[in-house]
């Protein structure tokens, strides 16, 4: 079976940068554009269902994607950078994605989190076998392993505070920022897994066979999130 390297024939064509929607987006645009890097005004325009765009730059287009799905664009070649939280880097964990620049962005954590009432006696150091709702099961997984703790992973894309209420199991792992959301659900955090924040990616292939190009944007990119 080839890889997603060895199946990429080499582009001549503008590069890509693939940039995740959501809070991610609202702050890596200022060090985009404090780059050089303009996109075209549909970018801006929340009526706009396009997902490709051109810049100002005639070498180089962002496409917009889901966060989950940037390393997966950038992996397979589809982009050639990237924009990507290093929960989602260390969940796929792609031989394929380069991950030179922490933008310093996007900054939360995971963890695992359980109800109130649970946590008031429970004791996460005598855990042997966990059961949990999470984005994230093979990083789950291995987190646990470490400890020697066997994880069973009930896959969610989302909702997932909702899981221990409902009886579907009785913790979860998932992203956090203030809490609120956990809080709201009557969910405390018992044990943090990672710090996470945001990543510059960049396709293995695609800077070996348009290093000078790829390198241009980098130090750009680089350069001005130093300043920001």
């Amino acid at each position: 079976m080839s890889s997603p390297e060895s199946d990429r024939e080499p582009r001549t064509e503008p590069l890509i940068i693939a940039l995740p929607k959501g809070r991610i987006l609202t702050e890596v645009m200022p060090i985009m554009r404090a780059a050089g890097i303009i996109p075209e005004p549909d970018f801006d325009n929340p009526q706009s269902r396009k997902l490709t765009f051109d810049t100002n730059d005639p070498r180089l287009r962002i496409i917009r994607v889901r966060s989950f799905d940037v390393a997966t664009f950038v992996a397979f070649g589809a982009a050639d950078l990237g924009v990507a939280g290093n929960d989602v880097l260390l969940e796929f964990d792609y031989p394929e994605i380069y991950a030179p620049l922490d933008l310093d962005i996007g900054h939360c954590h995971l963890s695992v989190a359980e109800p109130e009432s649970l946590s008031r006696d429970d004791d996460p150091s005598r855990w042997s076998h966990v059961r949990v709702a999470t984005k994230y099961p093979n990083l789950t997984r291995k987190h646990f392993a470490r400890r020697g703790v066997q994880a069973e992973c009930i896959k969610l894309n989302g909702a997932m505070e909702l899981a221990p209420g409902l009886g579907l199991c009785r913790r979860i792992v998932d992203l956090v920022s203030s809490g609120a959301t956990l809080r709201a659900n009557g969910l405390v955090e018992v044990e943090k897994i990672i710090d996470i924040s945001a990543r510059l990616i960049i396709n293995r292939t695609a800077f070996k066979t348009r290093n000078e190009e790829i390198t241009r944007i980098l130090q750009r990119i680089s350069i001005r999130n130093d300043l920001k």
